[in-house]
This record gives C-alpha cells, sequence and structure tokens, in this order.
C-alpha cells in the first residue's frame, strides 16, 4: 500500500453534483465516485455511477486497469502498477501503459446548470446540452474518455459498476435492491427499484462498441478512510454488464453517464463532444474571471484541453514516477488561476429560491449560513463577482427568521435549521464590504429593513435566549444543550464548548453591526432612500449604542495574560483560554480595541496558536488541548475545535496584524499551505482542518469554502 497515491480530485458542476477520487484510482471513501447527481439542487446528493473497471487485452495478454480495496484487506487488482502518469488540469487524467501500449483516460462534469441568467453568466452553456436562450435545465452528467496509443489492435471491456444510495451511506445487497436496464442503441437505461420504489432513471451512452449483459453484484469493497474515522467502511457495487470496444492504434471512445432518460434535446455523442465540454468549461470559467482566450484558460482539443497545474511534486511516500518530466507550476499568477477555480467549485445553485448559494464543503456539507458568509469576500467580492455576492446575500437573507439566518439547509426537503447566534451578524459584516467594495446603495435601500429586523431581534430578545444585556449592551445567550458559535459541536446533548454567556468574537461582530448601522442610516437620509430626519435620528442612536458597546467590550480584556477573555459566562466568571476568537475579533471591519490591546492579543497568539496552515483552536499548554484529529465520530468531535487547526484562521490573523502591526513583516511563510494547495489532499483545493501537533496532517473535509476564500483575500 505504500506506493499507492491516495491523494484527491474532485469535480462539480454548480448544482451540488460532484465526481471525486483518488490519483491512483482507488476508492477509499463513501464519497468517491464518478456521478453523485444532486437531484434537488443542492441536496438529495445520490450515487449512480461509481466507475468502470477497465481492463485491456493487447496481443492476446489481458491487463486490469483497476485498483480495489476490498473488506478483507486485500488490494486486487493492482493496476496502479501501469499508472504511468496522473495530471489534474483542466480535468483529471490517467495514462496507464506498458512498452508497446499507453491507454489515456480523462473525466470531467460539465456545468449543469444550463439557458441561465445573472451571476451564473447568462449564455454560457455546455456542448450537447439546451442552448443557452432556452428555458433554465438542470444538467447532471458526467463524461468519460479514453484514447488508446499502441503498435497493436487493442480490446478495451469496460465493466459498469453502479449504485442507488445517499451520498452519506453504503449500499448493501439485498433482494429488495434491484436495478432494470433497458438497452438502446449505443445506450443503456438504468433505473433501480428498492422495496417497491423506483430511483433515479439515468442513462449511459457510447460512441463506439458492444454492451454485454451480465448482471453481478460485487461485495464487500473496502473503505479504508471510513475506516479511520470509525464510519461505516464497507460497500457493494451492482454490475448490470460490460462494454466490448475494439481500438486502433489513435482510437477514442467516449461514454456519458446522465441523469433522465434519453433526450433529443441532448445532441450525438460523437468523438469531439468531450473535448467540446472541457472547451466550454474554460470558456465559462474565463468570462467569469477575465481569463485571456486562448490562454491559461483554454485548452487543445487535440490534447483533451491539457493545462498546466500537474501533479509532480516530491512527496513523503515512494510513488510511482508520474509525470517525472513535467514543469512545476511557474508563477503567481498561475496559483491565483487555480485558487479562481477551486472557488467556483463551491458556488452552486439553491432550487429552493432558486438563487445562489455556497457548498460550505465537499464531501460531505452542505450550504451553511455561518461558513457562506465568511467565505463570500473571498469567494465573490475578491474576484469581483458582485452579482453572485449580492446574490447569496438574498439568498440567505430571504430566509431570515426571528432575526436570525439559517445555520444550515437539510439534505432534504425540510425547514432550515436556526441554530446559529453569529450568522446573522456575518450577514450584517459581509453586506457591510459587499457595499464598500460597489457603493450599491439601491441594495442598502432594498435590504435595510432586514438589517434593522435582525437590530429588533437581538435587542429584544430572540430564540435560544439571545438578548442585548440591558446592563452593559453586550450579547448574550443561555440555552441547554445547543452550541451557537462557530465552535459548535454537541455530543449528545452536551457542548463540547458551549461558549454560553457573551463571546467575544459576537460582541465584537455586534459592535461592528451597529457601526455599519450608524453609517447605513446616515447615508440613506443623504441619498433621501426613507425619511431624512428619522433615519438621522437612528443613526445617532446606533453611533451611541456602538459607543456603549465600544466601553463595555474593555470587560473581555485579561491584563494578566495580554489577551481577551474567549466567553464571559452567564454567571460573570470569565474563560481566559487562549483561543482565536480574540484574533477574529480584531479582524472585523470595526475594532474597538486599542493598539496596546491588539499587538499583546497577535504576539500571544503568534506564538501559541500560529502553525504553517492556519491557527490552532486553542493553546497547546491548555490541559483541554487535543493535538491530533483522528479515531471516531466522538474523539473527533471531542478534538475539532480543541487544538485542531482551522485553515480560514490565518484570513483573520492576517488582517489584524495588518491592522496593528502595517510597518513589520508578517510572520507567516506562505509556502507550505500553497504546496498543500496545489500537492497535498485534494489537489487544487484546501483542506478544512490541520492537525494541531506537527507535521499538521490535513484532516476533515478535503476541499472547504472558507479556507480557499481566506486565502483569496490575502494571496494576490
Amino acid at each position: 500500500m505504500l506506493d499507492l497515491d491516495t491523494r484527491e480530485w474532485l469535480l462539480t458542476n454548480g448544482l451540488g453534483s460532484f465526481a471525486s477520487g483518488t490519483v491512483s484510482d482507488v476508492r477509499t471513501r463513501t464519497y468517491h465516485g464518478w456521478l453523485f447527481a444532486a437531484t434537488n439542487p443542492p441536496s438529495d446528493r445520490t450515487l449512480l455511477l461509481s466507475h468502470l473497471e477497465a481492463s485491456l487485452e493487447v496481443l492476446g495478454t489481458v491487463v486490469a486497469l483497476g485498483t480495489n480495496f476490498w473488506g478483507n484487506g486485500q488490494i486486487e487488482p493492482t493496476g496502479y502498477e501501469l499508472l504511468r502518469c496522473f495530471d489534474i488540469n483542466p480535468v483529471p487524467k490517467w495514462i496507464w501503459g506498458q512498452n508497446n501500449w499507453q491507454l489515456t483516460r480523462q473525466l470531467v462534469m460539465p456545468y449543469g446548470w444550463v439557458g441561465t441568467g445573472g451571476w451564473a453568466q447568462k449564455g454560457i452553456g455546455n456542448a450537447q446540452c439546451p442552448m443557452p436562450n432556452a428555458p433554465p435545465r438542470f444538467c447532471h452528467r458526467t463524461l468519460i474518455q479514453y484514447r488508446y496509443e499502441g503498435s497493436d489492435t487493442a480490446i478495451l471491456r469496460l465493466r459498469l459498476l453502479i449504485a442507488e444510495r445517499n451520498f452519506h451511506h453504503q449500499q448493501t445487497a439485498n433482494p429488495g435492491l434491484q436495478f432494470s436496464q433497458l438497452l438502446g442503441e449505443q445506450q443503456i437505461c438504468l433505473q433501480a427499484k428498492n422495496s417497491g420504489n423506483f430511483g433515479i432513471p439515468w442513462h449511459l451512452r457510447w460512441t463506439q462498441g458492444r454492451y454485454q449483459t451480465d448482471a453481478v453484484w460485487y461485495w464487500n469493497y473496502g473503505l479504508p478512510e471510513e475506516t479511520k474515522r470509525g464510519l461505516g467502511d464497507k460497500e457493494d457495487l451492482y454490475s448490470p454488464g460490460y462494454l466490448i470496444v475494439t481500438l486502433q492504434p489513435g482510437d477514442i471512445v467516449i461514454l456519458e453517464a446522465r441523469v433522465g432518460f434519453p433526450d433529443s434535446m441532448a445532441g450525438v455523442l460523437t468523438s469531439e463532444t468531450f473535448a467540446e465540454a472541457v472547451e466550454a468549461e474554460q470558456k465559462r470559467l474565463s468570462q467569469i474571471f477575465g481569463w485571456r482566450e486562448g490562454g491559461r484558460g483554454a485548452g487543445s482539443r487535440e490534447q483533451g484541453a491539457r493545462e498546466n497545474f500537474p501533479v509532480c511534486p516530491p512527496h513523503p511516500a515512494p510513488l510511482p514516477p508520474f509525470n517525472a518530466q513535467c514543469p512545476m507550476p511557474n508563477a503567481q499568477s498561475t496559483i491565483w488561476q487555480q485558487l479562481l477555480k477551486a472557488s467556483d467549485q463551491f458556488i452552486v445553485h439553491r432550487a429552493s429560491i432558486p438563487g445562489p448559494t455556497v457548498i460550505a464543503g465537499y464531501h460531505w456539507f452542505n450550504d451553511w449560513g455561518r461558513d457562506t458568509l465568511m467565505a463570500l469576500p473571498g469567494l465573490a467580492l475578491v474576484p469581483q463577482r458582485f452579482d453572485l455576492a449580492k446574490g447569496v446575500l438574498r439568498t440567505f437573507g430571504h430566509y431570515c427568521r426571528y432575526g436570525l439566518i439559517p445555520n444550515a439547509f437539510p439534505d432534504v426537503n425540510g425547514e432550515p435549521i436556526y441554530n446559529s447566534i453569529d450568522a446573522a451578524l456575518w450577514w450584517i459584516e459581509t453586506l457591510g464590504l459587499y457595499l464598500e467594495a460597489t457603493q450599491d446603495w439601491e441594495f442598502l435601500a432594498e435590504q435595510f429593513p432586514l438589517v434593522q429586523q435582525i437590530y429588533k431581534a437581538f435587542v429584544g430578545g430572540t430564540h435560544f435566549n439571545i438578548q442585548i444585556d440591558a446592563t452593559d449592551g453586550l450579547v448574550s445567550w443561555d440555552a441547554p444543550g445547543v452550541a451557537l458559535t462557530w465552535m459548535d459541536v454537541v455530543i449528545g446533548a452536551h457542548p463540547v464548548t458551549p461558549r454560553y454567556g457573551k463571546p467575544v468574537e459576537i460582541n465584537a461582530l455586534w459592535y461592528s453591526a451597529l457601526c455599519w448601522l450608524s453609517q447605513w442610516a446616515e447615508r440613506l437620509s443623504q441619498l433621501e432612500f426613507g425619511e431624512p430626519v428619522r433615519l438621522t435620528k437612528q443613526a445617532q442612536r446606533y453611533a451611541q449604542q456602538a459607543q456603549n458597546v465600544k466601553t463595555s467590550l474593555q470587560k473581555f480584556w485579561n491584563p494578566q495574560l495580554g489577551y481577551l477573555y474567549d466567553t464571559i459566562e452567564p454567571d460573570d466568571r470569565r474563560n481566559s483560554q487562549v483561543r482565536p476568537n480574540a484574533v477574529l475579533a480584531l479582524s472585523l471591519h470595526h475594532c474597538a480595541f486599542s493598539e496596546h490591546q491588539g499587538c499583546q492579543v497577535l504576539d500571544l497568539a503568534t506564538v501559541s496558536l500560529l502553525t504553517p496552515y492556519g491557527l490552532r483552536s486553542l493553546d497547546p499548554g491548555d490541559p483541554e488541548y487535543k493535538g491530533r484529529y483522528e479515531g471516531n465520530q466522538e474523539q473527533r468531535d471531542r478534538a475539532y475545535h480543541q487544538g485542531t487547526v482551522w485553515a480560514w484562521l490565518i484570513g483573520p490573523y492576517i488582517r489584524a496584524w495588518q491592522r496593528f502591526y502595517p510597518q513589520r513583516s508578517l510572520p507567516f511563510d506562505w509556502q507550505p499551505l500553497l504546496d498543500h494547495f496545489l500537492f497535498d489532499a485534494c489537489l487544487g483545493s484546501i483542506s478544512e482542518i490541520f492537525d494541531g501537533d506537527a507535521p499538521h496532517k490535513p484532516r476533515g473535509a478535503i476541499a472547504q469554502a472558507w479556507s480557499v476564500a481566506e486565502v483569496m483575500r490575502h494571496i494576490k
């Protein structure tokens, strides 16, 4: 197993659908497969096509190209031993070969929301899907291309491995689960039936080859990453049959897995379809981000639109000679373009609005209010996707209830979950950053009633006993069994880091919100977007309240430690643990703390919390510190905010440093985090978390929105 490269790749389609796997082409997670379709975007993600198990026959010799873990610990077959090269951009590409042949495989997941306007870039469709002027349609599909090179004729066999299961769960063969298949001309329609309930219809089609029905279950695939996480780690996959393709040197075969029954509007599958889909995606990205046509954003059809950013880094484990001769990424502009591309993977359409939202992370997160709003400046404001930013603010504003913004949306139809004290405050902070960037005062006038609704809910009291303390003007809360800040793990009915009372970053957000309200009321009065006299009085009231809160925030100052208390608890005790929330409080647009205090906080945070990948969530000297995020669900949950490094926290640290130490160099080396982005974990994205202890192994979600977003805010 030592030479198995289990670094991961990810493809998305803007609707919540995704495909993912590893460099060695072995599946290690429940979330690995070639078509997870979000049939209720971005939710109801269902695995349909796991993969195609390939073998190649040349001159009578058959070689298996697949690699599988099995539940008994065996690895069989060992196709990774024939893997000569892997490339990640513009799409995943594998090359297997021996002396007299070479087989290349590429995958692409085309953008799935066709015929849209506004933030989604009207007119940017994909090949073989409806024309841009047609009504919007969802299109979930994956294209696979094989190219054969060699001196002799070869026979390629591709066995379908399929499923019908929620993306969080494993499939188990049982008599009640059956799959129907209807064979047509160069295509097969598939649909599951489980205990009388029909599944999602989908179909596979191909440009050449002969399909052979051969229904069989493959039992007991092993999923070692799930074993490490203490979760279900066995899977059964169904195979309805296999495709036989005779290939001459230079031949290409294209396959498409697409949700739904065959549709005449889908067009004809040709040998150009794959290259056209890659080209359409490159064009979409270049139009969004302003890349030059024919430059880094474009590709060559002859090479399947091969691009820069090949995977050829040094690696601590022995590896096959993948791309030994390939050039390294050569410039910061290349890294910036890859960050832009990574950021776009999180932007998805929510059908229930309809409108844009942000997937918090892959593989297992949905759209989370707090994460989305904290990531939005990097994902949308920095690359000047202002329509997107406005759309997301509207999306979450639409769901505001009781003065609260949802923390999460369910994977299936249901009411959003409002267990967050800070999402509404982050909504105001992000709205302020949007307005600073755009001067879009009409949007402010549209949203100002919602701003006031949030303000009134906090002042008057709302769910979870969230209210303003009349004695000091600070935000307080107290509700058993929940955790309302970003440190939100609950085990059973017991929060790991409850932070009841007055958390420091919540009250820093409250102060910043009051400053914004004062500015906005004054601005609206000047622009005559309301009643000037009333707005002017409101502005004065908000300003006075902000000043009172600024004074009260000094309650958080711990002069003995030279740091901010993390919380003032309901009984007025102070929590003196050294956590990054103090840094977060210094990083907001409006800051209530003095230069002397800010410098002291940063000095201690630099010594205790800063790592090459972000900030620890707790000082290693604390008796509650846990340096490794591993083990079963409960063990991991207990470490989540007790020392684990969070990559997104590097952004607040940098903003605070730039505020309080504007003339001093940043004590942070970008190279380890950029090396992680380019060469580690999920290639071309940034992990959610890292171990608190060196060597800070990446953990959690392999691609996290606010991790990417905060790097984007400061790397360019």
